[in-house]
């Protein structure tokens, strides 16, 4: 397996381009199921999840092409569908439980293994399961397999959900879209990836009202049709890449940022005493002055503090002056990295869903292993700010969601390679 090796660094200067987002692309591709003629998505992250979701919806009968060295997915589904995604691919990523919903549209009936992806916690199917029942799916639980018919075809109902699930809310919108009848979702996930997954279906015919708000409303048709959309940025990605001027010092701008996708983020970094500026081109980043300040952080759905930074975050308040407390409300068991800042000096308790952080002076390089996606870039993140050398082995979890990670950082000025494994 490669690993990552990184040398304490000083400041950092210079740009960062900021990839479309791997959740949104994720969503995005399998609408493709939705339609006989094409889908074209731009700006796509080069990512091993999108191989993934490609070698699925090829087992489904899909033809998904790359462009552009990656940057561009051309995908079609005209051709007979095969209804049943199968263990062996769906195992390696959670988002392939997305090709339910579609399958369902356009097929009527569907069979799709339970999931894999991070181990970071119970992340039950039941609220995808649900909120398909609403329209009138049947779904039973078989060796591991989602087992799903209608009756009929899908029928417009309103359902609301018990927790705002980003995956479920994209689920119940694509299946929706060609439902008989309207449709309204409740306690829909408000995150600018839904947002974006409802552009792209409003580009292929779709009628849909209310995304980014807690209450979606589609109105079902009959067919689709094909179109080309652009893939927003990846805000995880764009947050992570503003914490490095933070740990480093220096002033990096991320190219296609938009405050906008992580305003809460931001007013943690300005409270820590990070500068944040929208330029014309994205987000310019730097430290207002001195050392870093402790600050409380709370994992809530958006527009909240996103989960998927709170390891990163993490990261940056191990060296900050005073006491952080972070707390986790969307997964349990997302804490698996703190053990490794340990090994680096961090000072950090753990006690269920809380970190308490206590800012030490310094981190020191140690040997340390990823347990997750965004963990390994903590852990990256955290060998900026160290003394010495870290190595962070495991880091087929970090190519599943950040795209040439070595390359993007060593342009402004980071110390770090990739060092094959065998």
């Amino acid at each position: 397996m490669d690993s990552i090796i990184v040398r304490g660094n000083g400041p950092l200067k210079g740009q960062i381009p900021i990839a479309g987002a791997k959740n949104a692309c994720l969503a995005l591709m399998p609408a493709t199921l939705l339609s006989e003629e094409p889908l074209t998505l731009t700006n796509a992250p080069r990512l091993s999840d999108i191989r993934t979701m490609t070698e699925l919806l090829a087992s489904l009968g899909a033809e998904v092409t790359a462009l552009q060295e990656g940057k561009v997915l051309a995908a079609s589904c005209h051709g007979e569908i095969n209804p049943v995604a199968d263990y062996d691919i769906v195992r390696k990523m959670r988002a392939s439980n997305l090709v339910l919903g579609p399958l369902l549209a356009r097929l009527g009936h569907a069979v799709v293994s339970l999931p894999g992806g991070c181990a970071i916690g119970a992340r039950p199917m039941d609220i995808h399961v649900d909120a398909l029942t609403a329209l009138g799916a049947q779904i039973e639980l078989r060796d591991g397999y989602l087992h799903a018919k209608t009756q009929g075809g899908l029928k417009g109902a309103v359902h609301e959900m018990r927790f705002a699930s980003v995956g479920a809310t994209e689920n119940f919108l694509m299946a929706a879209t060609l439902a008989k009848g309207t449709s309204v979702l409740k306690n829909a996930a408000r995150e600018p990836e839904i947002v974006d997954l409802a552009d792209c279906l409003r580009a292929m015919g779709a009628q849909i009202e209310g995304d980014g708000t807690g209450t979606i409303e589609i109105q079902g048709v009959d067919r689709l049709h094909g179109a080309t959309h652009p893939v927003v940025a990846d805000r995880i990605e764009l947050g992570t890449y503003m914490l490095d001027p933070a740990i480093c010092g220096g002033e990096v701008e991320c190219l296609g940022g938009r405050i906008e996708l992580i305003e809460s983020f931001c007013e943690r970094l300005d409270a820590a005493g990070v500068s944040v500026e929208q330029t014309k081109a994205g987000i310019k980043v730097s430290r207002k002055n001195g050392r870093i300040r402790a600050v409380d952080v709370v994992t809530e759905p958006f527009p909240g503090f996103p989960t998927d930074l709170q390891a990163q975050m993490m990261a940056l308040l191990c060296t900050a002056e005073g006491t952080s407390v972070l707390e986790e409300k969307i997964f349990e068991n997302r804490f698996m990295h703190a053990p490794e800042l340990l090994r680096m000096g961090a000072n950090i308790e753990v006690h269920g869903g809380h970190a308490t952080v206590h800012g030490v002076d310094k981190l020191r390089g140690a040997r340390v292993m990823a347990t997750d996606l965004r963990a390994s870039v903590s852990l990256i993140l955290a060998g900026l700010a160290a003394e010495g050398e870290t190595m962070v082995s495991r880091v087929y979890h970090l190519d599943r969601g950040y795209e040439r990670v070595e390359d993007k950082l060593s342009a402004v000025g980071a110390h770090i390679e990739r060092v094959k494994g065998e």
